[in-house]
């Protein structure tokens, strides 16, 4: 089937880089002669027809802009067999010959179902958590870090002015990847991720202690939201150590923000290959960066990857945080 009108949208949490992604997409689809909508708040716009048409010149300034224009949502009809049908039905009215979906799992999984019903679909992987198991990197990640990280460098300034322990709670309700690139990003005394289990007294207060002795004033905890509460682990900390403890939530700031160069990059290699597997005439793919390069995977067999958690950061973390 030739493709001569492609539909974008964003889903899910947002993510930095998600713009740059739709901009890769419209150009990509302009320079092939192919026209490009923007469907807003994701498969619920799709549902209500909710849609803007987007050319090369609509989506100039992008690339360095954090959020998505399309908007985001999640949406419940969509999961029934009833707001699939009607997501198709649109596709057809509009003339979508083709869908890029940009998201994480959930998102993939929507484009599955549209898939299954007939409507060519490629997904891109956005999430901070970079926890896609199809793909060592996920858009919005490396600005996510980097947002963490340069608040955790100021909050280190004052740790050390008052010699006090800082437990910083980063994002990533089942995933520890943000908070152990964070944790040895900062050089942090213990990254608790909800993965692994953790020794309160051996791998926290003992750590502590000995770096007490060693002339060490103060301590970074980072802890991911998914491993438990912050207030919690801070009030063990200062019962055990003695040592004063301060809780900071970095929470939806690590959203937000101008992507890094690797996001913007990583996000127009993406956008142009899913526009290039749909020319292609390749349908129910989602593209990931796999070694040095974007290939284009299955959905199906990209959702039944188990977990992504990257036990090579972990080893990291362990042998470098003594």
């Amino acid at each position: 089937m030739s493709i001569n009108r492609i539909g974008v949208l964003t889903s899910g949490g947002d993510a930095p880089g998600m713009n740059a992604a739709i901009r890769a997409v419209v150009r990509t689809a302009r320079a092939n002669g192919v026209s490009c909508l923007g469907i807003r708040r994701g498969y619920n716009g799709l549902i209500n027809g909710d849609v803007v048409e987007l050319d090369a010149r609509s989506v100039d300034g992008l690339l360095v802009k954090g959020g998505t224009m399309l908007y985001t949502a999640r949406c419940e009809e969509f999961k029934t067999e009833e707001g699939q049908k009607r997501a198709r039905d649109i596709c057809r009215y509009l003339g979508i010959d083709g869908l890029v979906a940009i998201g994480g799992d959930g998102t993939f999984r929507g484009a599955l179902d549209l898939s299954r019903g007939g409507v060519s679909t490629v997904g891109i992987p956005a999430t901070i958590d970079n926890d896609i198991a199809c793909t060592r990197y996920t858009i919005g990640y490396d600005t996510a870090c980097n947002t963490a990280l340069d608040a955790i460098d100021r909050l280190r300034d004052t740790m050390q002015s008052h010699e006090r322990c800082s437990v910083v709670e980063v994002m990533g309700h089942r995933s520890g990847n943000l908070a152990m690139y964070v944790g040895i990003a900062c050089g942090a005394t213990a990254v608790l991720v909800p993965e692994k289990s953790v020794d309160m007294e051996r791998d926290i207060f003992d750590r502590m202690r000995d770096g007490r002795i060693h002339h060490r004033n103060h301590h970074i905890i980072i802890v991911a939201e998914g491993f438990g509460h912050a207030d919690a682990i801070a009030k063990d900390i200062h019962e055990a150590t003695g040592v004063e403890t301060r809780v900071t939530v970095l929470g939806h700031v690590q959203r937000g923000g101008s992507p890094t160069a690797r996001d913007r990059v990583n996000a127009t290699q993406m956008g142009a290959a899913a526009v290039n597997a749909l020319l292609a005439g390749k349908t129910n793919r989602v593209v990931a960066a796999v070694n040095d390069g974007i290939v284009d995977l299955d959905i199906e067999e990209a959702l039944a990857l188990p977990p992504v958690f990257h036990e090579d950061l972990y080893v990291t973390t362990r042998q470098t945080i003594l």
